[in-house]
């Protein structure tokens, strides 16, 4: 039986518990998930490397996935561009069934391969490109065969899965299995494999934009302020890199487009 599957010992009387209890008991299980994720820097570091090898051909980060597991790809591929400043389209996310999977769920699209295929054709798939398969269980059709196509044009692939020994676990060129165990209920794998999916995906897209240049020092050097929060951000920025005051730093970003390169460059020649 998969790991995902079997039940958890420690909550088999949660429907007992108190709403303190069930709260206790599921943060100890995501520490669970956070171990589990720091087991796998290594190859976490080696999907960073891949990522930002395509990055630099030009190439693109393709997540796909099924249920849960498409929608986190889905956010983390939508956050990129105003947090980078990466063009639409460099991030993508797919899910089993479309777009619509994100409001509605659709189980059973995940066990039709034939729609990753075809989900990968239509972006046009090329081997500069790197596709990220997410799949709890590891078995996902949607996304199994969705990376042996895209293996079959010399595309890198990275699977992501917490199952170790899954067809996912095997046919993927760089595996990540966070072992992170039982779920607090039984088999609902949003919840602790989710939250390992998710820590990964961070790690994976902004480990790439650093190693990219799309990061200088710890600051979002290329952000695209698009509402008065990210505005002071921004603004805050260019004071830290520049030394000058917030009017001084707001006038140099007004006069350059708010683009934050040219606005420290001009007020470090002044």
């Amino acid at each position: 039986m998969l790991k995902t599957e079997i039940r958890n010992p420690k909550t088999t009387h949660i429907d007992k518990m108190s709403s303190l209890e069930i709260a206790k008991i599921m943060s100890k299980e995501n520490i669970v998930a956070i171990k589990a994720v720091d087991s796998q820097c290594e190859q976490v570091s080696k999907a960073i490397d891949a990522v930002a090898n395509a990055f630099s051909k030009d190439g693109r980060l393709i997540y796909m996935g099924a249920g849960t597991s498409g929608r986190l790809g889905i956010i983390d591929a939508a956050e990129c561009p105003p947090t980078f400043g990466v063009p639409q389209g460099k991030v993508v996310g797919i899910i089993a069934g479309g777009y619509d999977r994100l409001v509605k769920a659709g189980e059973g699209d995940e066990d039709r391969g034939e729609l990753g295929i075809n989900d990968l054709k239509n972006l046009n798939l090329t081997n500069d490109d790197i596709v990220v398969g997410v799949s709890a269980a590891g078995g996902a059709a949607y996304v199994i065969d969705g990376l042996n196509y895209a293996k079959s044009l010399g595309c890198i692939t990275v699977g992501i899965t917490s199952n170790s020994g899954s067809p996912l676990d095997t046919v993927a060129d760089i595996s990540i299995c966070p072992d992170t165990g039982a779920e607090v209920v039984t088999g609902s794998t949003r919840l602790k494999a989710g939250t390992s999916q998710k820590l990964i995906l961070n790690m994976i897209s902004t480990g790439a934009m650093i190693k990219s240049g799309y990061v200088y020092e710890n600051l979002m050097i290329n952000l695209k302020p698009s509402n008065k929060k990210l505005r002071n951000r921004v603004i805050g920025i260019v004071m830290e890199l520049t030394g000058k005051n917030a009017t001084e730093a707001e006038k140099s970003l007004v006069a350059n487009d708010w683009e934050i390169r040219p606005a420290v460059d001009c007020l470090k020649s002044e």
